[in-house]
């Protein structure tokens, strides 16, 4: 039978071609986009900041509408049902550090849409960015993700308005989908989260609304250097883009997997829902729930007032946590390729026990009255290193939409066989940024901080 004979097949490669990760790399290089995108994003940001009228006023428990204490549990939760609950959580760890706790958590059982449309202009892909007010921000406006959504919202629970361009992300068959994965959110906050991060192409026309302007990987590459920019769901969905990696590195990825497994597979974790109120070491006021020492993290209320947002105004609760977090990859060149040192890190709220973490994410406030082998792993050392070791720095805030002045000190820091040897201890691994990418294309494989900082290590990649 000769090809011109030969039936057609419906099978296409498994592979998708078309030069994807080259085109990447073009929209990387390009540090000034094509119109329509504004020529100074900071100063277009700052426009936006000022075309809205957005306050955030902390208020007690009794000014929240539509959100109340259960009479029997002590929940906290919306009269709709929807949107989120907050609960108590008792969590067993028995070969952890910590044997057993409770806490309150965040049960969101939605899945969201976290989505960034692309397009090309001048043959340069583009991203569609907009400027999303969330309540927790310390500067309120951050460039977010195209569409930024609980199912909650985008089935129009608040009987706000519509959420601009979903139709690209509930019926993304009309483009072509560049990333699509389920990915998790604060395991130590959200009771098994997750939200479909993805990136779709359009070739059609879209029209450009208010709060929203066209990017290239470049212009958001440079913006992922400065603090507080770039929102958490943008950098999570960052991630998932399939950037190309080095073909080598120090184990294979068939061995990477199957130490994760093993990670998995020898952790013994039980995390059970309890009723708020019985939540042992937590202390309920007229502002805010409480942990007895006055350490991690209490819930509030807020009353909030954004002009550009769905509805523009409402009152919800938030998680506010004591103390700015630190978060950061320990790197080495191993035979000329980049690598960071991974934790397979354990939070009550996962999915599946464990994912892939930064070598170090705590809030040390936390860990003050430790000393020595008590404190975490790495920690001191991240502390301590000098601008010379500290190849990426900057703020971030975490998810502004439930965690109120949420920040982190994110950091990359050089290290050597001295400070972090080739075979480290159990529960961490050399791992490469490919890998990592590799790993994000599967949902619960690499928890959110080490996807930001994913995010921030292909923005950096050109630096020496």
């Amino acid at each position: 039978m000769t090809a011109a004979t030969r039936p057609r097949t419906r099978t296409v490669p498994r592979e998708d071609g078309g030069g994807l990760a080259a085109r990447l790399a073009r929209s990387a290089q390009a540090a000034v986009g094509a119109p329509p995108g504004p020529e100074d994003v900071r100063a277009w940001l700052d426009e936006r900041t000022r075309a809205s009228k957005f306050s955030v006023e902390r208020i007690p428990f009794t000014a929240l509408d539509g959100w109340s204490f259960d009479p029997r549990t002590g929940d906290l939760g919306h009269r709709s049902g929807k949107f989120f609950t907050v609960h108590g959580l008792h969590v067993i760890h028995a070969d952890g550090p910590f044997p057993a706790w409770q806490q309150p958590i965040i049960n969101q059982p939605e899945v969201g849409i976290l989505g960034i449309l692309a397009k090309e202009f001048d043959g340069v892909l583009h991203f569609l960015m907009q400027a999303k007010m969330e309540p927790g921000n310390p500067n309120l406006l951050q460039l977010s993700p195209t569409v930024q959504a609980t199912r909650s919202n985008y089935t129009k629970v608040h009987r706000g308005a519509d959420v601009k361009y979903l139709e690209h992300f509930t019926r993304p068959a009309s483009g072509r989908i560049l990333a699509d994965a389920l990915q998790s959110e604060h395991g130590s906050w959200f009771l098994h989260k997750s939200n479909r991060n993805m990136v779709v192409e359009t070739d059609g026309e879209v029209p450009l609304h208010d709060d929203f302007c066209w990017l290239t990987l470049g212009q958001i590459n440079a913006l992922l250097g400065e603090s507080g920019v770039i929102n958490m769901d943008a950098r999570t969905v960052l991630s998932c883009l399939p950037v190309a990696g080095a073909p080598y590195a120090l184990h294979s990825d068939t061995e990477l997997l199957s130490w994760f497994t093993s990670e998995r597979a020898r952790h013994d974790i039980r995390a059970e829902r309890i009723p708020l109120r019985e939540t042992s070491g937590w202390v309920q006021g007229d502002h805010s729930v409480d942990h007895e020492d006055g350490r991690y993290f209490r819930v509030v209320a807020v009353a909030v007032e954004a002009g550009n947002r769905e509805v523009s105004r409402w009152s919800q609760p938030l998680f506010e946590p004591v103390g700015r977090g630190v978060t950061a990859f320990l790197t080495r060149e191993i035979d000329g390729v980049r690598h960071v040192l991974a934790h397979a890190r354990v939070e009550g709220g996962f999915l599946d026990t464990v994912e892939l973490g930064p070598t170090v994410q705590c809030t040390p406030e936390n860990y003050a009255q430790l000393h020595g082998g008590e404190r975490p792993p790495y920690l001191d050392l991240v502390l301590a290193a000098g601008p010379d070791r500290i190849r990426y720095e900057a703020v971030h805030s975490e998810e502004g939409g439930r965690f109120l002045h949420a920040e982190s000190r994110y950091l990359l820091v050089d290290a050597d066989d001295t400070d972090a040897p080739l075979d480290p201890p159990a529960g961490y691994r050399w791992v490469t940024p490919g890998q990592l990418t590799s790993l994000v294309r599967h949902g619960h494989y690499v928890n959110v901080q080490a996807r930001t900082l994913l995010a921030c290590l292909n923005a950096t990649a050109d630096r020496p």
